[in-house]
């Protein structure tokens, strides 16, 4: 699709443009696990394309930072940080969760070096978020749709006109991935409406035993790998299901506690 497109033309671009070893686009899905959907790495590199991840490999802590701060650069993992001296005075300690080249945590430096990975640039990529509910934290109705990550295999440093020119690139790829996701979300919502015509349709026609015996059918309207039609005594089973016995057992539960 498009946004496979897209995904493509990034890494190739934003490799072009910095040089690192490896360039890939990671998505978050709905569950918050991660999937590389788009990679350009050198030719020696093992593939990391189609992966996926738990979503505890990037906390909820390290997503609110990123979306904060659009970039994130570690130019060696392996280097010993420095101790930031401040001011007595201060009654809080120093917060550096806005600077792009703070030291890293010791368990992802450890992470970065178990994956053969020395330096690393991180950009984040948001869109606008389709709940009018937003949480405070969240920016401007803004989600993390993503990350743009790039590993190294020794220690890099991107200047700050390069950083400036890759985040400008991510914010011009946010925009064009928040359109795709928009289009798909209509169409999305009008097929739904298409197969509720159907369906009412199908209901006042003929018996309900259509909404899952003919196409489409009632697995079209919701995500789901299975459904039941328990009516006049009898069942229908489409896709993957519980037995009919416990089918029934539900259906007398329903009856008993929510009637009505």
């Amino acid at each position: 699709g498009n946004i496979s497109l897209l995904c493509d033309v990034l890494v190739k671009e934003v490799s072009d443009l910095t040089g690192y070893d490896r360039v890939m686009v990671y998505k978050f899905h709905e569950d918050e696990h991660g999937e590389v959907v788009a990679e350009c790495h050198r030719p020696d590199l093992e593939p990391y394309l189609g992966l996926h991840y738990p979503a505890t490999d990037i906390p909820q802590a390290s997503r609110f930072l990123i979306m904060k701060k659009k970039v994130r650069m570690i130019c060696d993992c392996l280097s010993q940080p420095v101790k930031v001296i401040q001011d007595k005075r201060l009654d809080q300690p120093l917060s550096l969760g806005g600077s792009t080249m703070r030291a890293p945590h010791g368990c992802h430096a450890q992470y970065m070096e178990n994956m053969g990975s020395i330096a690393s640039l991180v950009m984040s990529v948001s869109i606008n978020e389709e709940d009018s509910e937003l949480d405070d934290d969240q920016q401007h109705g803004q989600k993390l749709w993503g990350l743009v990550v790039c590993h190294h295999t020794s220690p890099r440093f991107v200047p700050f006109p390069l950083r400036y020119a890759c985040e400008f690139l991510i914010q011009v790829f946010g925009v064009q991935i928040n359109k795709e996701v928009e289009l798909a979300a209509q169409l999305r919502e009008k097929h739904i409406l298409q197969t509720q015509t159907v369906l009412c349709d199908m209901l006042l026609r003929d018996s309900p035993v259509g909404i899952v015996t003919q196409s489409p059918n009632v697995m079209d309207l919701v995500k789901c790998d299975g459904a039941a039609l328990y009516y006049r005594k009898k069942i229908w089973l489409l896709g993957v299901t519980p037995t009919e016995e416990q089918i029934k057992d539900i259906a007398a539960w329903l009856l008993e506690y929510h009637r009505g």
